[in-house]
Parts: structure tokens; C-alpha cells; sequence
């Protein structure tokens, strides 16, 4: 029933157009799912106790025989495998393989219940990335003119392509974001992500496929590549997990939100903790404050945004400059117009029709704020996701000069300037607005 996401996405629309700020509309695909049957009980299970899990319906737990929903299962895993139930809250080691049964031996008991998630460590479930439900669930998120879809359980890259064409069929430009969350994922990875419009960091079932001390290298690796592609990434998943029943956080999360800032990633992103938790306000609103303290320190440090830092490389070229193209220029530009604004420290203000500019601009991370005005409300949320900008829908003016007397009076009453400040504007990009199409300039503009 797509009844309640329709409603969310009113909401949202209502809030946008009050022009107080702006808020991207995201759409998760579930994604193929290995989940155990239902149970008539729950099952008390030890360590050393022993199990079976068939892939024929209607077992409930009666004779140790418990169904799984998907018939591959038999041949995905192997003797030896460890099989980890929601992540790890449990786990069993696969004695035996008898078709249409395997037999497991409990390494860390617990109570097993009803329609489990279960994973295989070290393996990815041979299943399509995008089920019979999904592409249903896609299509609404094309009627109701989603930003993004967040594909869960990308395998390789052709499912981003596949996704990709459906979405021209259908003269859709909604952007993909890849969930990387699987071992697979890992291994095509450089692939996947040069497909992609962006990626998040799924760490909850990354690391129940791949060992957990390997997660925080590979959450830096996606983010590093993510940065050298110009493109955005969101790190998620239990991220201030205690906060669904605790009005505080432990000090390891907020190191955690801390980390994924220093490393570069554009976003955090809150789950259970807002979807369901006791403090939804108070998580947010930790979120924001360390996210924003940690971004102050790296401010007053010296050398960590261009230069690098410990945990993020050297920022270089998305397009290398070398051809002299409309995209080279504005390569060139977004690069100059940072070092221009920090130098002066100042705002930047862009004027854009289609995102590009403030896209790059968002790469090499000027140390305030970018304010991308665009006549297109499709951008304007779209670039809700990229590092430091903050985008407003304007209706163009006839003339440059008139557009931007306009956007500084609109900047001004929205308190986010005032009278005597300065600005750094840039026009260049792809397509020009007021410019002839050889021009490209950068200047600093006083509030009047």
C-alpha cells in the first residue's frame, strides 16, 4: 500500500513550497531479502544446539525444520559458511548440506523468531537486485516525482543501467544512488560507482557479509571514491543506534558522525532512530550538532579540505582541464571560485539550470556556504544532497544584474545576509543563462 509513502510525499511538497528550506525526496527499494518462515513459537536456541532450514513451505520450527523464502538458498551456501540472523544477533555454522535441507549448528544463541533476515558471511545471495515489488515501488516513485531512488543490493553495475533505461523510457531524470552493501558490491565496485549518480554506505548489511573490522576501511574507500567522481555519498545505519530508546547518545556514535565528516562523505542519515525511535528530535538534532562542531574544527585546522586530511585524500580534477570543453571551463572555474571565496571568505552565489556548477563547486568543498539559485524546482531538491549548498527555486530575471539584486534582496530577507557583505559569483557551466557561450567569469559582488 503506497498509501501512507503518497502522504509523506505531500507532506514534504507542502514544506518545500512554504520556501523555508528544501527537502530531497529519497525512495529505498526494498531489495531481495533471504528471510526465514514463520514460526508457530519462537525458538529458545543455545550454543551447540542444532537446526535445519529447508527450502519447502509450511516447516514452522516443528521437528528443528524451519522454512526459508528463497530456493537458491541450498546452493548459495556451503559447509563451513557462517550464517548470521539479523546481522549477527544471532549465528549458526552450516554443518551440512542435504537438499532440500541445511543443517546448521548454533555459535551464538538467542531466541529466533518469526521471518528473520538471515546473511551469509563472505557470500551475496544469487538474487535480482530489483524484485517484483521494487520496480512497483519504482514506478510510484516515478508518479510522484521522487529525487532519488536508493537501490539496495547492486550487485554489479548493469542493474544501475538497467534502472537507468527504464527511468528514460519513462523521461524521468530521477538520480540513482547505489547502496553498497554487499560483497559483490565491494568487488565491482569502481564499476558500479562510475555508473551511479551516488552512493550510501549500507553498513548494517555490509558488515554482515563482509567481516566488521573491514567496514570502516571500506566506508573510507567508497567515500574517497566517491569524492574523486564528484559525486555525492551518504554514510548510513546505526548511526546513533542507542537513541531509539535513550535520550543520549554513547560517545563511540558521536565519534562515528564524526569520522564520516572528517573522511568527506555529503550526508549522515538517521534510520530507526527517526522512523521508529523514542527521540526522534534529539537524534537529529545530535546529529546536526556534531556534524557541524566537527566541521568547525576542520576549519581552524589547516590544510584539511583541498589539501586533505588524515582520513580523506587530496582533492583533485573531476574532468582534468585539458581539452578547453564547456566542461573543462567550468572545471576550472568551480576550482578558482573556491580558492577566490576562501581567500576572501565568502558565500558563493551560482545561478544554475541543470545543477552542474554547483555540483562542482560542492567538490572542492568551499568553506561556506554555497547558495545555488536555480528557476528549476527538480534542482533546486535535487542538490539538497550535495555538501554545502543550499539551493532556492527563483523565478530569472531578463538580465544577470537584475537576477542577482533579486537574489540578494531574497538572500537578505531570509537572514542569510545582510547589507555591506560580500559574495563570490560564478557563471560558467554547461549551458549559459546571460552569458555568451566563450565567457566564464568569476567576480566578488558587494550586498547592497
Amino acid at each position: 500500500d503506497h498509501q501512507p509513502h503518497r502522504e509523506v510525499v505531500e507532506l514534504v511538497k507542502e514544506y518545500n513550497a512554504l520556501g523555508r528550506g528544501t527537502v530531497a525526496l529519497l525512495l529505498d527499494t526494498k531489495g531481495p531479502e533471504v528471510r526465514s518462515g514463520d514460526l508457530q513459537e519462537p525458538l529458545d536456541l543455545q550454543q551447540g544446539d542444532t537446526l535445519k532450514f529447508t527450502i519447502t513451505e509450511g516447516h514452522k520450527g516443528q521437528d528443528g525444520l524451519v522454512s526459508v523464502n528463497y530456493d537458491g538458498f541450498i546452493d548459495d551456501v556451503q559447509v563451513g559458511d557462517h550464517l548470521l540472523v539479523d546481522g549477527g544477533v544471532m549465528s549458526f555454522r552450516i554443518t551440512a548440506k542435504e537438499a532440500p535441507e541445511v543443517h546448521v549448528e548454533v555459535v551464538d544463541g538467542g531466541v529466533m523468531k518469526s521471518r528473520r533476515h538471515l546473511n551469509v558471511r563472505g557470500r551475496s545471495a544469487s538474487l535480482p537486485s530489483i524484485t517484483e515489488k521494487d520496480w512497483k515501488d519504482i514506478e510510484f516513485g516515478v508518479q510522484q516525482e521522487v529525487d532519488f531512488f536508493a537501490l539496495s543490493f547492486v550487485n554489479d553495475a548493469d542493474v544501475v543501467h538497467e534502472l537507468r533505461a527504464f527511468l528514460q523510457a519513462k523521461g524521468s531524470s530521477i538520480r540513482i544512488l547505489v547502496k553498497i552493501e554487499s560483497c559483490s558490491a565491494v568487488d565491482n565496485l569502481d564499476a558500479i560507482l562510475e555508473a551511479a549518480d551516488g552512493a550510501m554506505v549500507a553498513r548494517g548489511d555490509l558488515g554482515a557479509e563482509l567481516p566488521v573490522e573491514d567496514v570502516p576501511l571500506l566506508q573510507n574507500r567508497i567515500i574517497q571514491k566517491c569524492r574523486a567522481l564528484g559525486k555525492p555519498v551518504i554514510v548510513a545505519t546505526n548511526m546513533l543506534e542507542s537513541m531509539i530508546t535513550h535520550p543520549t547518545p554513547t560517545r563511540a556514535e558521536v565519534s562515528d558522525i564524526a569520522i564520516a565528516v572528517r573522511e568527506g562523505t555529503d550526508a549522515v542519515m538517521l534510520s530507526g532512530e527517526t522512523a521508529y525511535g523514542s527521540y526522534p528530535f534529539k537524534s537529529l538534532n545530535v546529529m546536526s550538532t556534531v556534524a557541524q562542531r566537527t566541521e568547525s574544527s576542520m576549519l581552524e585546522a589547516a590544510g584539511v579540505r583541498r589539501a586533505g586530511s588524515a582520513e580523506a585524500e587530496p582533492i583533485d580534477w573531476v574532468d582534468a582541464p585539458h581539452d578547453g570543453s564547456a566542461v573543462a571551463m567550468s572545471e576550472v572555474l568551480a576550482y578558482h571560485t573556491t580558492t577566490m571565496a576562501n581567500t576572501v571568505d565568502t558565500v558563493v552565489v551560482v545561478f544554475t539550470r541543470h545543477g552542474n556548477m554547483p555540483r562542482l563547486l560542492s567538490h572542492y568543498r568551499p568553506n561556506n556556504t554555497i547558495f545555488a539559485i536555480t528557476d528549476q524546482e527538480s534542482v533546486r531538491r535535487r542538490l539538497a544532497l550535495f555538501y554545502g549548498v543550499q539551493s532556492f527555486r527563483l523565478d530569472f530575471e531578463a538580465s544577470a544584474d537584475a537576477t542577482f539584486r533579486k537574489t540578494m534582496a531574497f538572500l537578505k530577507e531570509a537572514g542569510h545576509l545582510q547589507t555591506g557583505d560580500m559574495v563570490t559569483l560564478v557563471q560558467s557551466g554547461k549551458g549559459p543563462i546571460w552569458r555568451d557561450a566563450g565567457t566564464h567569469t568569476i567576480s566578488i559582488r558587494l550586498v547592497a
